[in-house]
């Protein structure tokens, strides 16, 4: 693994709090704890994503980082402590509810409808998080709003040009940016994406990181990825697991000169 201590910090940067005020805390843990059997794979992690931030997750393979993401969105329930969206406790909503309330997730491997064009899978996401349901189907006036508003998430991933397209013909890439876009249609505040670039070839990739980094910055954006090189570039924030516990919390700076997480992860050159 390369350390990044030599590489470039021209990542993205959210909405900046004013000076010496730091952002609002939306999603918290507290001590949060899961085990599978006599394995603990998440310990006593106190976690904290503020308004606005690029926050990677790092760690070895093994570390907790899927797990972690997972106890977030719901899918995986704490056996103690805490889960916090904007201060209130949502360790029992379920997945649904908690992309209701702006937590918004996208997981390693696709699942997309790959007979369906684009404009069709993120308009029928779209009027389902308006909450018109099925009423995609037809010439419903919910319908045009949702292929009006679908198009413009195209845009925004630059993805309006395949618009049309059946799914299973597109790039890799573009359908890793679909699963975004997909994302998007859920009108989320904070978005966990894991690893979005799994699988994707290098180009495409840096061309997936550049459109996250133009999201909006009031959308805050946590995401598990093994590239340094991309993380050092994207994040404004660096959180480093090992074991399921937190190793370090910092800057990229702080993270890239942190001996503990040189020895035990960025590996020990100081060039």
């Amino acid at each position: 693994m390369s350390t990044p201590s030599s590489l470039p910090h021209t990542r993205a940067t959210g909405a900046a709090p004013a000076a010496g005020a730091p952002a609002a805390v939306v999603l918290e843990t507290r001590k949060l704890c899961l085990s599978f059997g006599a394995l603990k794979v998440t310990r006593d992690v106190d976690f904290q994503l503020r308004a606005g931030e690029r926050h990677a997750l790092i760690g070895s393979n093994g570390a907790g980082k899927s797990t972690l993401v997972n106890l977030l969105a719901g899918v995986l329930q704490p056996h103690s402590g805490d889960i916090l969206l904007d201060g209130e406790r949502i360790n029992k909503l379920a997945p649904f509810q908690r992309v209701r309330r702006g937590l918004v997730r996208t997981f390693q491997i696709t699942a997309l409808f790959g007979e369906m064009t684009p404009l069709d899978s993120v308009a029928l996401a779209v009027c389902q998080a308006n909450g018109a349901g099925l009423s995609f189907v037809g010439a419903s006036p919910a319908h045009a709003r949702a292929v009006d508003e679908a198009a413009e998430i195209l845009r925004t991933v630059g993805l309006l040009e395949h618009a049309r397209d059946e799914t299973r013909f597109m790039a890799y890439g573009h359908q890793r940016l679909l699963e975004i876009a997909l994302a998007l249609a859920c009108k989320p505040r904070v978005l966990l994406l894991d690893e979005p670039a799994a699988g994707v070839p290098m180009g495409e990739s840096r061309r997936l990181f550049q459109t996250l980094a133009e999201l909006p910055g009031d959308l805050t954006i946590l995401l598990i990825e093994h590239d340094m090189k991309l993380v050092f570039q994207f994040a404004s924030r660096i959180s480093v697991l090992a074991e399921g516990a937190l190793l370090a919390q910092g800057t990229p700076n702080e993270i890239a000169n942190d001996e503990r997480v040189r020895q035990s992860y960025l590996g020990h050159s100081h060039a």
